[in-house]
Formats: C-alpha cells, sequence, structure tokens
C-alpha cells in the first residue's frame, strides 16, 4: 500500500498531522510514540514575541469535546529557533509553523524569520477565534484573508504557505478563494467553532475570556461538510479537521476532498490517537483493496 502523499508541496509519508495548538512542539507526545510515524507537525501557534495568553480558566471538557480560551499563548520564534526547532528536524517528520499575529505586519515579520528556517512549511493561523486582536478579524472575509495572505506571500518566498480558516463565517468558500487568489499554496479547517459554557451556579461563563474555542466530535459534522464546499470551490488543497479520532473519521474526511488530515482534540482524549489513526486508515485501505491512499480522495458520491 501507499499511504504517502503530498500536500500543498511537502511530501509525508501518510496523510495524518497533528494539528497546531493541541501537541505543542512534540517533545510532551514523544514518550508515548515515534514522531516519525507521522505525516508531519504543525507547530503551536508561534507569534514574533512570546505572549502569555488569556488568564484562566482557559479550558472546560465537554461531553462531546472542550472548550479553550488558551490565547496563543507561546514562548516567541526566537525561542522557537533556539530550543524547539532542533528538536523537532531530528523527529524525521514534517515540520509546519503555525504563525500567528495581530498585525499584517506582525504576519510579515514572523514570516521573514520563517522563510529562512529549515522547516517544511507555514500555517498562516488567521482563525483562532480567543484573540481579541488580530486573528478572528482577518480571517472571516475573502477581502481579509486576502490581504494578509499577499503581504505574507511576499516575504515567504522559499516555504509552502497554508493557510488556517475559521469556520465562524456565512460561506466558508470565499475566505478560501481569498487565500487561493492570494497566492497560498493550500488551505486547513476548521479550527475551532466560537462556544461558550455559563456555570449555572454562578451565573458566569466558566472560562475567564467568556467564550472559547469548541473542538472534539461534536464539530465533525460541520468539519466535514465545510471541508467538502473548500475542496469543490478551490483548486489548492484542502487540510481537513475537526473531531478526527480515528481512522474513519480521517477517511471520512479525504472522501469529502481533503488531501490530509489533522488530529487536534484527540490527542487529549488519547495521547495516541494521530497512530491510532493511521493504523485504521491501513485497515481501512486493506479491507477495500486499495493501493494508493491518493486514489480516494474527494470521490464521495453525493445523493
Amino acid at each position: 500500500m501507499n499511504t504517502e502523499i503530498n500536500f500543498a508541496g511537502i511530501k509525508m509519508k501518510n496523510p495524518v498531522t497533528v494539528a497546531s495548538g493541541t501537541f505543542g512542539y512534540g517533545r510532551e507526545y514523544s514518550q508515548f510514540f515515534d514522531l516519525s510515524k507521522l505525516g508531519g507537525i504543525i507547530t503551536k501557534g508561534t507569534s514574533l514575541k512570546p505572549r502569555d495568553g488569556n488568564k484562566p480558566s482557559r479550558i472546560y471538557e465537554t461531553p462531546s469535546g472542550m472548550l479553550n480560551s488558551i490565547g496563543l499563548q507561546n514562548p516567541g520564534v526566537e525561542y522557537f529557533l533556539q530550543y524547539d526547532l532542533p528538536w523537532l528536524k531530528q523527529q524525521n517528520t514534517a515540520v509546519i509553523v503555525n504563525a500567528c499575529g495581530s498585525t499584517i505586519e506582525d504576519y510579515v515579520e514572523l514570516c521573514r524569520i520563517l522563510n529562512k528556517l529549515d522547516i517544511d512549511g507555514v500555517e498562516l493561523n488567521l482563525s483562532c477565534p480567543n484573540v481579541k486582536a488580530g486573528c478572528l478579524a482577518f480571517g472571516t472575509s475573502y477581502e481579509g484573508v486576502k490581504e494578509v495572505t499577499s503581504q505574507v506571500r511576499k516575504v515567504l518566498t522559499d516555504k509552502p504557505l497554508i493557510v488556517k480558516l475559521t469556520p465562524n463565517v456565512t460561506d466558508i468558500t470565499m475566505p478560501a478563494k481569498g487565500a487561493e487568489d492570494a497566492g497560498a499554496d493550500g488551505v486547513s479547517g476548521i479550527n475551532t467553532l466560537l462556544g461558550m459554557k455559563i456555570d449555572i451556579d454562578k451565573r458566569r461563563p466558566v472560562l475567564a475570556n467568556n467564550t472559547g474555542g469548541y473542538s472534539g466530535p461534536g464539530i465533525r459534522g460541520v468539519g466535514v461538510r465545510m471541508v467538502y464546499q473548500m475542496a469543490k470551490a478551490i483548486n489548492i488543497p484542502v487540510l481537513g479537521m475537526g473531531g478526527i479520532m480515528n481512522g474513519d473519521d480521517a477517511i471520512e474526511y479525504m472522501l469529502a476532498g481533503a488531501t490530509a488530515v489533522s488530529i487536534g482534540a484527540g490527542n487529549f482524549a488519547d495521547p495516541e490517537t494521530a497512530i491510532k489513526t493511521i493504523e485504521g486508515i491501513e485497515k481501512y485501505m486493506k479491507k477495500h483493496n486499495i493501493e494508493d491512499i491518493n486514489s480516494i480522495i474527494g470521490t464521495v458520491q453525493m445523493n
């Protein structure tokens, strides 16, 4: 069986990656499995300068997923360059850096630095619903996505550029087209849905930021639908995510049009979810006598 794929110019041994914000920079998960088995690692959101993130409480478990309001806490790109990247390069898997910022200038300067690093690609985070300034505003329209992507594309000349899109829009195809028209090599989605949990005894939201990003199995139906819509609307590949817990979930996304997939909240439920997903994909291929995983991408037969 051939499980190798080429996503946006990034060669991967299989279509399974781990989603930004759920895997850190990989060190914690390396004690559970060999990271070289992954198709790729998408790093925690990394900004130009260190970020403290939102005040606690920042996470709440739901019956079918979780709410988070971390706020892109990270040590900044210089720390990543000196401490995390050398370690990641030893793991024998594709390394994609998730880049976040609050202004177009932040994104441009950060990607100017990333363009010089030994990484496999950049995922431009235009979709985080937890930061009051920046990400959400850029990612909700065709014009906003096109503007920031086009500016980044001018400095990110040597690396594949993937744009991560928010599902908190009326029509997901418009931001996707904005990314494509600005020169992106691929898009990823969906990021978290905007959600809220209220403590009925205290009569207050459980998250200090009031709202947060909802992820997990509960959003999978929305994710599959949006990936299908994006794959039909654009000619660049889609990295599908949202509630993937096993191989069957991953195959569903690929049938809908995703070239590759990413495991997010599933990493918290079971740190070996990504490995089990890879094994599940191989089991599916054997069951249906599929020799090449690429042959199923976008082959769903609609009623």
